[in-house]
C-alpha cells in the first residue's frame, strides 16, 4: 500500500516539474496594434511598463506634463522628445523579443537618471505555467480524496 502512495507522489512531482521546466511551444499570433498613452512628469512615466508580443505594431504617445521629456528605448535605437503640454508620437514594430528599458532623454531635474520604464516583448508563459500547476494541484487533491 505504501509503494502505491509513493508512486503517486513521484508521478505528481514529475508532472509539476515538467510543467515548470519544459518550454511551451511557440504560439503564432496575428500581430496586433497597440497604442500606449504615456504621461511623463518629473522623474516618472505613467504607465511605466508596456507589454506586447513579437511582431506587434506599437505606437507610443508621449505627453510631457511639466517640462521637456524624452523617451529612448534601449535595444531599439528609437527616441522621441515632447515639449511641455505637447504630445510626441513614435510608431515601430516590436521585432526583438525580451525586456527593454526606456529612459528620459531630456535632463528634467536631479532625479533624471532614475526616470525609466520597461518594454516587455514576449509571450506570457508564466500565466500558462501557473494555470497548468493549478490544474495539477486540483487533480492531486481529487486523487488524494479517492485514495
Amino acid at each position: 500500500m505504501k509503494t502505491i502512495k509513493w508512486k503517486r507522489v513521484i508521478i505528481l512531482v514529475s508532472l509539476m516539474l515538467a510543467v515548470l521546466f519544459i518550454p511551451f511551444p511557440a504560439t503564432t499570433t496575428t500581430p496586433a496594434e497597440h497604442t500606449f498613452h504615456i504621461n511623463a512628469s518629473r522623474f516618472e512615466y505613467s504607465p511605466n511598463t508596456l507589454s506586447v508580443n513579437p511582431g506587434d505594431q506599437v505606437t507610443i504617445e508621449l505627453t510631457a506634463t511639466d517640462v521637456v521629456h524624452g523617451l529612448a528605448i534601449d535595444g531599439y535605437n528609437l527616441a522621441i522628445t515632447a515639449d511641455p503640454g505637447q504630445t510626441a508620437h513614435l510608431t515601430f514594430t516590436a521585432g526583438q523579443q525580451g525586456s527593454f528599458r526606456f529612459r528620459c532623454t531630456a535632463s528634467c531635474g536631479n532625479m533624471h537618471p532614475f526616470m525609466i520604464g520597461k518594454l516587455e516583448v514576449g509571450q506570457n508563459t508564466l500565466l500558462w505555467r501557473a494555470a497548468a500547476l493549478s490544474v495539477l494541484v486540483l487533480v492531486a487533491g481529487i486523487w488524494k480524496l479517492k485514495a
